[in-house]
């Protein structure tokens, strides 16, 4: 009888690759590799696999589905937000008012610095959320939201003036990282800055003001855009806030 070569019943496919056995950390590091060099349409089980040195089926038992990775990949972010933020330094008090407020700051700029580094994930940050019921998301993308409830709380925010501060907080920052990091360039060979963008494709009697204006428009807003647009929002936010 001819033996089976592949990973058939009671037989599972062998989870020891390239670099040693497989971890699910293992595995989502590796699928923001690929994410971050080629992007989300070069993402696959089979990709994966085959750079981890493992057949894919050996990755089912970490992702059991397509999506299942690209959840992985926003809870990677997410998990590089949290490590930011522990490895940050002195934290400020979250229990005082002003600690509060400075905590929210921080997690923004973390969370921003780490979407510049993996700007292909940032979609599911949108995709994801509107497809994942709350009970359903990773721990780490649970742990942003409880860390950011337990913030309001602390910077005096009432309960039931939470859902909306909530809400106007992660609107704002989500947001500015869809805008700030929205695709601009057409041909990155070119140096002309118009010809770079690509604006000759855009009739200018049609669109006077976008034509005039992408070029600053394609520039990033930065930290201190956000910073600014954040304080502005907790001033409205926070009670007692000047």
């Amino acid at each position: 009888m001819a033996r089976s070569n592949g990973a058939g019943p009671g037989r599972r496919a062998s989870d020891r690759g390239k670099y040693g056995r497989l971890s699910r950390e293992r595995v989502l590091a590796a699928a923001l590799e690929i994410v971050d060099r080629e992007g989300l349409t070069a993402l696959s089980m089979r990709r994966l696999g085959a750079g981890l040195g493992v057949e894919a089926m050996a990755l089912y038992r970490y992702a059991p589905s397509k999506d299942a990775l690209l959840d992985g990949l926003v809870e990677a972010l997410y998990t590089e937000v949290g490590e930011a933020l522990a490895a940050d330094g002195a934290e400020p008090d979250r229990t005082e008012p002003d600690g509060a407020r400075a905590q929210l700051r921080r997690a923004a700029v973390a969370t921003y610095r780490v979407a510049l580094a993996h700007p292909h994930v940032v979609p599911l940050l949108a995709t994801r959320i509107l497809s994942v019921p709350l009970a359903r998301r990773p721990r780490a993308v649970l742990r942003e939201h409880e860390r950011v409830l337990a913030l309001l709380a602390a910077a005096g925010v009432p309960d039931p003036a939470a859902p909306a501060a909530y809400r106007a907080l992660m609107s704002w920052l989500l947001g500015y990282l869809f805008v700030d990091l929205q695709a601009m360039v057409d041909n990155p060979d070119e140096a002309d800055p118009g010809f770079r963008l690509g604006l000759h494709r855009i009739p200018v009697q049609d669109f006077p003001r976008l034509r005039d204006l992408a070029p600053a428009l394609a520039e990033p807003g930065g930290e201190a855009e956000l910073t600014a647009g954040l304080d502005a929002l907790l001033d409205r936010l926070l009670p007692g806030a000047r």
